[in-house]
């Protein structure tokens, strides 16, 4: 996107050690939870739901190898895939979460090796899925990936037109059939899409609560610098609002943008980096109508 306006980009390169580090700890708490309910809660019962990880554990009951062993020769080559298609956006943070999360679910399968959990396959698809989005939703948290089905999907969001969301659920429900298909048991389809639906919601609790979209108001000295890193990292748009300081009657200007609820996070990072002093509101939004987002209550 071309800029209407010139401005010198400050350099936002340096680093906030406190930050990165509450980010690696995200990363590392969320694979360890993750990996634990899908290697003590899921994986046990053949239940897949979707992503990587479901694949791997079809495979792993069809051929006998380790689930984390196998999500990382699938992940490897779907990271650099990303890499070419993506550009380096993913960056350490997503290796290392990726990495983490295979090595945790060996750990505790092939290690520890303490057996299911529970002996009600239920209750192993409704805690497996917790377990699995409170760690998911933490490493997102933390500006991570675990690689996995987000990868292709990404690419078949930004080469089809399709959205984001509808591009995963295409990955992952082909997933929970395949596991179905080849354990020739509908019932595990089921307790897939029910396991895939609860991880969901979790991810989304964890990141943002509850809610629809957000709408943020942005004071900030530096508004060119704030709407180029909302654009740049968010490929979101933004709108000016002319301001005046109520005390000193200084003019200013007032960024108004609307991000989807999994996007708040990124946003609060992403001014932050802008301008430490930025003064920030964000509501609710009970609908938004217009490109980049659908309707609520929509599929």
């Amino acid at each position: 996107m071309k800029l209407p306006f010139r401005f010198k980009v400050p350099n936002l390169k340096k680093l906030d050690w406190k930050l990165l580090v509450r980010d690696y700890a995200l990363i590392v708490i969320g694979a360890l939870i993750g990996s634990f309910g899908l290697a003590y809660f899921l994986v046990p019962f053949k239940i897949a739901p979707g992503g990587i990880g479901g694949l791997a554990t079809a495979l792993h009951h069809l051929w006998g190898m380790p689930v984390g062993i196998m999500m990382l020769i699938f992940n490897v080559p779907l990271f650099l895939v990303g890499l070419k298609f993506l550009g380096g956006g993913f960056g350490i943070r997503t290796l290392v979460g990726m990495v983490l999360y295979s090595v945790f679910t060996d750990f505790f399968d092939l290690v520890l090796s303490l057996g299911p959990m529970t002996t009600d396959k239920l209750m192993a698809a409704i805690y497996g899925a917790i377990l699995l989005g409170v760690g998911l939703g933490l490493v997102f948290k933390g500006g991570g990936s675990t690689g996995g089905t987000d990868i292709p999907a990404r690419i078949l969001s930004r080469y089809t037109g399709l959205s984001t969301g509808i591009s995963f659920l295409v990955f992952d429900v082909v997933i929970v059939f395949f596991a179905g298909v080849a354990f020739n048991d509908m019932d595990l389809v089921l307790y897939g899409f029910g396991a895939l639906w609860v991880s969901i919601k979790v991810i989304d609790l964890i990141l943002e609560g509850f809610g629809y979209a957000r709408a943020a108001f942005i004071v900030t000295k530096k508004p060119d610098v704030v709407f180029y890193q909302i654009m740049a990292g968010l490929n979101r748009s933004a709108t000016y609002l002319n301001g005046e300081g109520a005390y000193g009657g200084e003019k200013t200007k007032v960024i108004y943008c609307v991000v989807g609820r999994r996007e708040v996070y990124r946003l609060k990072s992403l001014v932050k980096r802008a301008d430490k002093e930025a003064f920030m509101v964000i509501n609710d939004v009970h609908e938004v109508m217009g490109y980049g987002f659908r309707r609520r209550g929509s599929a």
